[in-house]
């Protein structure tokens, strides 16, 4: 695979991906404010409202991922962004959510995972502009 279609399947499966996992924040969210204030309380309200704004946010930085592969040459950490962003997307409001619908507590110690994903995505997205934008 050229350097062209392997920048072209990274942009089309982020663009993809990502507004996938946006509807499915949106769905989420649609849920929140409309079906769960009568079963949660109202710090687990707040927490899920909080995975919510990550899982929103994070999606569009993925898009974000897709379209940067488009206008710039590829280098290997917008790929490892991508990954970062979808890790970070799985374990912090997926913990999150989880523990909404009843799952253990414990399952809260893989929030931090997603924490450091969607950090370490960010840096990967940074280190790729460095690199790729260089005059």
């Amino acid at each position: 695979m050229t350097n062209d279609a392997q920048a072209l399947a990274l942009a089309r499966r982020c663009i993809v991906g990502g507004a996938w996992l946006m509807l499915l924040a949106v769905i989420l969210g649609a849920l929140g404010a409309h079906g769960l204030p009568l079963v949660l309380t109202p710090r687990q309200l707040a927490g899920f409202h909080t995975g919510v704004q990550y899982h929103q946010l994070h999606a569009l930085a993925l898009v974000l991922v897709g379209i940067v592969a488009r206008v710039t040459p590829r280098s290997a950490w917008l790929g490892r962004a991508a990954v970062c962003f979808v890790i970070g997307i799985a374990c912090f409001p997926g913990a999150i959510y989880a523990m909404s619908a009843g799952a253990p507590r414990a399952l809260g110690l893989v929030a931090p995972v997603g924490g450091i994903g969607f950090m370490l995505g960010w840096v990967c997205l940074a280190l790729h502009a460095r690199l790729a934008l260089r005059p």
